[in-house]
């Protein structure tokens, strides 16, 4: 099994390219993981994927921002952006994918598209998309046999206020089907823990990682690619002081804590 991990650009936003990749790469991502603006132009793609291939990185385009609660002009903004980001050499993309309230029809519709635009496309189990929850995205994953997945559990731990505990087969099924993995840790009252590295925290990290290692395994006997994302976020993700308003824990040192546990855990 190979792995490669993306480094987020989420959180980053603020760090030149240039910078930010040449960071990335020393600290030994494979690639970045970048939330493409449905109004960014060529120009700004072309100075990305330029940047990148200056350090050695890969990308995997995340797709984030269809918002549109008319599904018509929903569906039509979506093919666009999938459109103008399979032009670029992309890993993957990450999709976020669709609406809650949507029905399973018109969700349908867009993860057919998706499947229909020539790149590897994983939909993001994700809230406030079709894939808020576990027993919901079980639905999906059995009436499309194509469906694959980015596993980010932590948004369905908060959405059930669990563990999974009594969901056991939803979360079989969605790692069966996972391609990519969002490494954050989430908790029962909220997608993301203040610090994994702390032992407060341990046992939420260690109900992720018995899932990670699931995934993992599974790769192994099928000799794929694996390719993981730390994903611990910006603010309001990360606690802040509610006095002196600063981060609890540091964004970047934490993902790459994340990304140095999971290589040795799955060299």
């Amino acid at each position: 099994m190979k792995v490669q991990f993306f480094c987020p650009r989420w959180g980053s936003e603020d760090m030149q390219w240039e910078l930010f990749c040449s960071k990335a790469k020393q600290d030994g991502y494979d690639g970045i993981e970048y939330g493409i603006a449905r109004e960014a132009s060529a120009a700004e793609l072309d100075n990305i994927w330029n940047e990148a291939a200056k350090s050695g990185l890969s990308i995997i385009a995340q797709h984030y921002d269809t918002m549109d609660a008319d599904f018509s002009r929903h569906y039509d903004n979506y093919c666009s952006w999938l459109e103008k980001v399979t032009a670029y050499p992309v890993v993957k993309i990450n999709s976020q994918t669709g609406k809650d309230y949507f029905s399973f029809e018109q969700n349908a519709q867009l993860i057919k598209a998706a499947e229909n635009c020539g790149t590897q496309v994983l939909h993001e189990t994700h809230r406030n998309k079709f894939s808020f929850a576990a027993h919901i995205t079980k639905e999906y994953l059995e009436k499309i046999p194509s469906l694959k997945i980015t596993l980010d559990a932590s948004h369905w731990v908060c959405v059930a206020e669990s563990y999974l505990e009594d969901q056991a087969a939803a979360m079989q099924l969605a790692i069966a089907r996972t391609q990519h993995l969002h490494a954050r840790v989430g908790y029962p009252e909220g997608p993301q823990v203040p610090d994994p590295r702390v032992k407060e925290w341990s046992g939420a990290l260690e109900k992720h990682l018995m899932w990670w290692d699931e995934i993992a395994e599974r790769k192994k006997q099928s000799n794929e690619l694996l390719t993981i994302t730390p994903e611990f976020g910006p603010y309001p993700y990360m606690i802040f002081h509610p006095e002196t308003k600063a981060p609890l824990s540091d964004q970047w040192a934490v993902n790459v804590y994340m990304m140095n546990l999971l290589k040795k855990r799955f060299a």
